[in-house]
């Protein structure tokens, strides 16, 4: 007993060491939002002058909106694209699975220019096709390779019993597998939301003159580069742009862990 005891208050405090490393910055990052500087009047009003002065509601709202089409347009990609990949066999899977591989490899730094390019032979930089569909191939790849671990761990009785009833593809994917396959995809949703809410480099190269469909983080980037002497309202306004991505994980995350320990145990 008194081993297991040891061995409970040493997981404890290693948690607590841990959480103090995380917490820190955080702790750093407001604390400093709440003094008084050069143009920051100190306390609370540092976060309205930031909102006033930043024009962060307007850029948040735009990343609101950039954020949910990504999510939802990838998310369900991903799960016809995992459920093909995932249960079917048929010429070229194999090929397919390893282009989405490359997808999650490559880098964005490496394919931003050439696909800046791209779309500006077509007409579609500086606007919100621009920002978003780069974001949703990006997520699709990594989501078509996490759906597809998921539905290739699944009971393969059940797809077999559904089969047998009569069920089609879409009926099985959409009403026998995708309950099952909750937790995977709010995970999914999760990690998607968090990359494309923090995306920086995509919109400031897809679209670097149009202010109207800015995003947060760009236009914090933008509002550091007016406030350089002094550091409370960038960090008032760091701490705003951190609080979606923060609500949306405190909110989703026991089905978050649920969906990363079930993914673990799996592989």
């Amino acid at each position: 007993m008194r081993v297991r005891a040891r061995e409970t208050l040493g997981s404890y405090v290693v948690l607590v060491v841990f959480a103090l490393f995380a917490i820190a910055p955080l702790a750093g990052i407001v604390g400093a939002a709440l003094q008084t500087d050069a143009g920051a009047p100190g306390g609370l009003a540092n976060f309205g002058e930031a909102w006033r002065v930043g024009r962060f509601g307007t850029y948040l709202r735009n990343s609101v909106v950039v954020s949910v089409f990504v999510v939802s347009v990838s998310t369900v990609l991903s799960i016809l694209a995992g459920y093909a990949l995932g249960t079917m066999r048929f010429r070229g899977s194999t090929v397919i699975f390893y282009v989405m591989l490359v997808g999650i490899m490559m880098p964005a730094e490496a394919i931003v220019v050439p696909l800046f390019y791209d779309l500006r032979t077509i007409g579609l930089t500086d606007t919100f096709w621009a920002v978003t569909l780069p974001q949703v191939a990006q997520s699709v790849a990594f989501g078509t390779f996490w759906m597809r671990s998921f539905f290739r761990s699944t009971n393969r009785s059940l797809v077999e019993a559904a089969r047998l009833d009569g069920a089609g593809h879409m009926r099985i994917l959409w009403q026998v597998l995708v309950p099952l396959a909750r937790p995977a995809i709010i995970t999914l949703v999760v990690l998607t939301f968090m990359w494309t809410w923090n995306e920086f480099l995509i919109p400031l190269v897809m679209a670097p003159t149009n202010e109207a469909i800015r995003t947060a983080p760009l236009g914090l980037g933008f509002f550091s580069g007016q406030y350089t002497q002094g550091f409370a309202l960038l960090a008032a306004g760091a701490t705003i742009i951190a609080v979606p991505v923060i609500v949306v994980y405190l909110f989703l995350q026991r089905h978050f862990i649920a969906g990363m320990l079930e993914g673990a145990v799996k592989d």
